[in-house]
């Protein structure tokens, strides 16, 4: 009886600390910027719940959520996350924190490029046939890209020297350093990586390259088996004062990588 006893309290015990665990979809960017190092740790303190994150582009991310892989989505292609509620997978988007995109570049900066101006800057590249990375993967930052690409008038054909990897943030950086070549990237990873070689900030401070994230609990209407309440509890804690605070918190040698934005 003892034996039983304690078989049955430890398989209670188990499915207490399953319970207690979510899966989140979310982007490269909010990974490999060293952000969820922070952020997941305080989350788990506040509430006990631990998350695994399945760190791929945007638009993978949200076809995960919408299969019924992850209970809760982090990520960073607006009208891709108002589709996701519009088609009934989660019941709310609710803003997080923001950063920006960044063209980066060799030194040198042979096409010319720097300033304020993404448009212009792409023009430039395409009419040079520059080297230019992309990460090709449907990521946020990939549908960023070819909405400059397309503004530029260069949708078609951006230039001689364009190469899309398939990869995430951190990969096509490492490419583009490699081959000298020209990529755009959210700030917060570039902020923390550390391969740059001779790649340097070139065009930054464009409206347009305004980076909003957002996170959304996944229906339980849409796939009855995610753990709604746990989900929640995170969507509820990042937009909280606690969980502004720690976003805000977040530094790279001084330099703050999002800024929260959370609608009061």
């Amino acid at each position: 009886m003892r034996v039983c006893a304690a078989v049955l309290l430890g398989l209670a015990l188990s499915a207490g600390a399953a319970a207690q665990s979510i899966t989140m979809a979310s982007t490269t960017s909010t990974e490999q910027s060293g952000l969820f190092g922070q952020l997941l740790p305080a989350f788990k303190q506040a509430t006990g719940i631990d998350i695994k994150v399945v760190a791929v582009g945007t638009g993978q991310a949200i076809d995960m959520a919408r299969r019924g892989d992850a209970d809760v989505l982090f990520v960073h292609d607006q009208a891709a996350e108002e589709k996701f509620v519009a088609d009934g997978f989660a019941s709310k988007r609710y803003p997080v924190m923001y950063n920006d995109f960044v063209l980066v570049g060799p030194k040198a900066d042979p096409a010319t490029t720097k300033g304020k101006d993404i448009v212009d800057a792409l023009k430039k590249l395409a009419g040079a046939n520059a080297p230019f990375v992309s990460r090709g993967d449907k990521s946020g930052t990939h549908a960023a890209e070819l909405r400059y690409w397309a503004q530029a008038g260069a949708a078609a054909n951006k230039s001689a020297g364009y190469r899309e990897c398939g990869c995430g943030m951190g990969p096509a950086l490492n490419i583009a350093s490699s081959s000298n070549a020209y990529a755009i990237t959210d700030r917060g990873t570039w902020l923390s990586f550390r391969n740059r070689g001779d790649l340097v900030v070139l065009v930054e401070g464009d409206t347009k390259l305004f980076n909003q994230y957002g996170v959304m609990a996944v229906s339980p209407q849409k796939h009855p088996h995610v753990k709604t309440a746990e989900a929640q509890r995170f969507v509820d804690w990042v937009v909280s004062p606690a969980g502004q605070a720690t976003i805000a918190a977040y530094k790279i040698g001084g330099e703050q990588l999002f800024f929260p934005n959370a609608v009061k």
